[in-house]
C-alpha cells in the first residue's frame, strides 16, 4: 500500500517498526517520527493539540488536510495542462517523475493519472509499466490507452471487439424485434439518433482525434465484413465517421476522402430520399476519384453497401421511375436514375471488390435499363390499371382479365441480377403498402427463386412483415395465406413467419391455422429465439380460445400511406407506383 515511499525518501510503516524495535524509548521515538513526517508547517505545531483536546483524531485530520491537497494538485494539474505555458508539459513530466512510484499507492494514484491524463506524449517506459500491469491499465484514462492502443494493434482489437458483437446484436436484435409496424420500423431512426448509441459513442470516444486508431477501427470493419459479410458492419464504418464529424473532428474528417460524399448521403438518408441537386454533388465526388487513388473506391462501396443508404437508394429509384411513367419517359433517359443505378451496384459489389482487392466500379448491366425496368413499369401498368378498374361502374370495365402471372422476363432478372432483384423486392413492398392484394399474390411466388436469396434476408422480410400488417383482414383467406406462408420454413422465414402470426393469428382461419402450427413447429436443432417465439404463439393460442371471439369492428387508421403524386398537366395521366 505504500509502495515507492523510500524511493522518494518518506518513510513508510516500516522505518516506523525499525525505529520501533531498535530504540530504547518509545514514546520519544514516536514523538520524533510525528515530527519529521508529519505536516511541515510551524503554525500547525500549537493547533494539534488544541485538536486533540476536542477529540479529532490526528489520522481523521490528517486524512481529511491530505484529501483537500489532492483535489488542489489535481486542479493545478488540469491548470498547467490547459494553459498557455511553452513549459506546461516539462512541468507535467517533472511531476510524473515525482509522482510515478506512487502510481500503486490508491490515495496518490488519481493525481499520477491525471498528469498521465494531460501528456500529449507519455514517456515509452511508463506506458509499458502502465501496459503490463492490468490494474493500472484498467484504471488509466482514455487519452493514455488510446497512445497505447496505437502501438498495440492487439490490445486494441480486445478492447474494441465486444462493441463490434455489441453493435451487430443490437442490430438484429430490431429485425426481429417483436413489434410489427409499417411507421416503425428497421429504417425508421434518423442518422443522428443512431449515432448516438452507446457503440458508437464509445468507438468515436475511444478514437477520440487518433487518425492510426480510427485507421485501425475501420480496417477491423473491412475485415469483419469480408469473413462474415454481414452489412451492418458497413452501416458502422458510416455512423463512425459521421459521429466525428457531429463532434468536427477535423484532424480524422480532413484525412478520410469518403468524408463529404459520406456527408452528402447521410443528408439524403435522413430525407429518405435522393434528389436531383445531391444527385450530381454525389456523381461529382464519385467522377472525381483520380487516378492512383482507385482504393477509395473500395470504402465507398462499403458505405453505399450499408442498408440506411440502399434504402434510400431505391426508394428514390422507385420514385424516379413514377416521374417516368407520368412523363412518357423511358429510363435510360434519366440522368438522375443512372446515377441511382450506378450507386446501388457500386454498393452491391463491395464485398466482391473489398475481396478482389480490384477496386473498379461494376459495369452496370446495360439491359437492367433496357429490358428489365421497362418490363417491370409495364407491371406497374398492370397494377395500377386493375386497381383503377375495380373502382369503375361494371359497363365500363375493360374486358381484358387481370395477368396472374409475372412477365417471364421480370421473374428471370430477379433471379440473375442483384440490381434488378432489389428493385423488385421494393416494389413488393409498394404493392403491400398500396393494400393491393391481387398484385401482391402475383408477385409473391416470384421470391421463391431470387438472386443470391436475397428475398430470404432479414432485413427483407422484416419490412416485408411490418407492411403486410396492412393486409390483415386478408389473411382470413386461406389462398392469401397459402402465397404468404409458401415458403421454404428452412430458410430464414420461420422466425419472421412467426413473428407475423403472433399478431395476426386471430386473423387467420381455424382449420388453416391448425395446419400452419404444425409447419411452423420447430425442429430440436432450432435457436431458442424460434422456439420461444412458437412457445408464446401457442398460449397466445389457447387464451384466445378462452377468451370470446374480438370484435371486428376496429377505429381506423390513417397511416399516411398514400401514393405519392407528380404533379402533371390536365393532359397527362399521373400513374403512382
Amino acid at each position: 500500500m505504500f509502495a515507492g515511499l523510500p524511493e522518494l525518501g518518506i518513510s513508510n510503516g516500516e522505518d516506523l517498526k525499525e525505529t520501533l524495535t531498535n530504540c530504547t524509548e518509545p514514546l520519544k521515538a514516536i514523538d520524533q517520527f510525528q515530527m519529521e513526517n508529519g505536516i511541515l508547517l510551524p503554525t500547525l505545531q500549537s493547533a494539534l493539540p488544541f485538536l486533540d483536546l476536542h477529540g479529532t483524531p490526528r489520522l481523521e485530520f490528517h486524512q481529511s488536510v491530505f484529501d483537500e491537497l489532492r483535489e488542489k494538485l489535481m486542479e493545478r494539474v488540469a491548470t498547467i495542462a490547459e494553459g498557455k505555458d511553452e513549459d506546461r508539459y516539462g512541468k507535467l513530466e517533472e511531476l510524473l517523475e515525482k509522482s510515478f512510484p506512487l502510481v500503486k499507492m490508491p490515495s496518490i494514484q488519481p493525481v499520477v493519472m491525471q498528469v498521465l491524463k494531460h501528456l500529449p506524449k507519455v514517456p515509452e517506459k511508463k506506458l509499458k509499466m502502465v501496459m503490463a500491469d492490468k490494474e493500472l491499465y484498467k484504471v488509466c484514462a482514455v487519452e493514455v490507452k488510446r497512445q497505447i492502443w496505437q502501438d498495440n494493434q492487439a490490445l486494441f482489437g480486445d478492447e474494441v471487439s465486444p462493441l463490434l458483437k455489441q453493435y451487430i446484436v443490437e442490430k438484429e436484435a430490431a429485425l426481429f424485434s417483436s413489434d410489427l409496424s409499417i411507421l416503425h420500423n428497421f429504417f425508421s431512426p434518423s442518422p443522428k439518433t443512431r449515432r448516438q448509441g452507446e457503440v458508437v459513442l464509445k468507438l468515436t470516444q475511444m478514437i477520440g482525434k487518433n487518425v492510426k486508431l480510427y485507421d485501425m477501427v475501420l480496417q477491423f470493419l473491412r475485415t469483419l465484413f469480408l469473413r462474415t459479410r454481414n452489412v451492418h458492419y458497413c452501416t458502422l464504418r458510416a455512423e463512425l465517421l459521421m459521429s466525428l464529424h457531429d463532434l468536427d473532428i477535423s484532424e480524422i474528417c480532413s484525412v478520410d476522402p469518403c468524408h463529404k460524399f459520406t456527408w452528402c448521403l447521410d443528408a439524403c438518408i435522413r430525407e429518405k430520399f435522393v434528389d436531383g441537386k445531391r444527385a450530381r454533388e454525389l456523381q461529382g465526388f464519385l467522377d472525381g476519384v483520380k487516378k492512383g487513388q482507385e482504393q477509395v473506391l473500395g470504402d465507398l462501396s462499403m458505405i453505399l453497401c450499408d442498408p440506411f443508404a440502399c434504402n434510400t437508394l431505391v426508394l428514390s429509384i422507385i420514385r424516379n421511375l413514377q416521374e417516368l411513367l407520368s412523363q412518357d419517359a423511358l429510363p435510360r433517359d434519366s440522368p438522375d436514375l443512372m446515377l441511382l443505378l450506378r450507386m446501388l451496384s457500386l454498393g452491391q459489389g463491395a464485398w466482391d471488390m473489398i475481396d478482389s482487392q480490384v477496386f473498379k466500379e461494376p459495369r452496370l448491366d446495360l439491359e437492367v435499363v433496357t429490358r428489365f425496368l421497362p418490363t417491370m413499369m409495364s407491371v406497374v401498368v398492370d397494377d395500377h390499371t386493375f386497381t383503377v378498374e375495380q373502382k369503375l361502374p361494371s359497363e365500363e370495365k375493360s374486358s381484358l382479365p387481370y395477368p396472374t402471372t409475372l412477365p417471364d422476363a421480370f421473374s428471370r432478372y430477379l433471379q440473375e441480377n442483384r440490381v434488378a432483384c432489389e428493385m423488385g423486392l421494393y416494389y413488393v413492398l409498394h404493392i403491400a403498402k398500396l393494400r393491393n392484394k391481387n398484385a401482391l399474390q402475383r408477385l409473391l411466388p416470384a421470391l421463391a427463386e431470387t438472386y443470391n436469396d436475397m428475398a430470404f434476408g432479414d432485413i427483407f422480410l422484416h419490412l416485408l412483415t411490418g407492411h403486410l400488417t396492412l393486409l390483415s383482414d386478408e389473411f382470413g383467406s386461406e389462398d392469401f395465406c397459402s402465397v404468404v406462408f409458401d415458403a421454404d420454413s428452412s430458410r430464414n422465414v420461420h422466425r419472421h413467419a412467426l413473428r407475423i402470426m403472433l399478431h395476426l393469428h386471430h386473423k387467420v382461419l381455424p382449420s388453416y391455422m391448425e395446419t400452419l402450427m404444425k409447419t411452423l413447429e420447430p425442429p430440436k436443432q432450432s435457436s431458442e429465439p424460434v422456439k420461444d417465439l412458437y412457445t408464446q404463439l401457442t398460449e397466445k393460442m389457447d387464451a384466445q380460445k378462452k377468451s370470446p371471439p374480438p370484435s371486428d369492428e376496429a377505429p381506423s387508421l390513417d397511416l399516411g400511406l398514400h401514393p405519392v403524386t407528380v404533379p402533371t398537366t390536365a393532359s397527362t395521366p399521373t400513374t403512382p407506383l
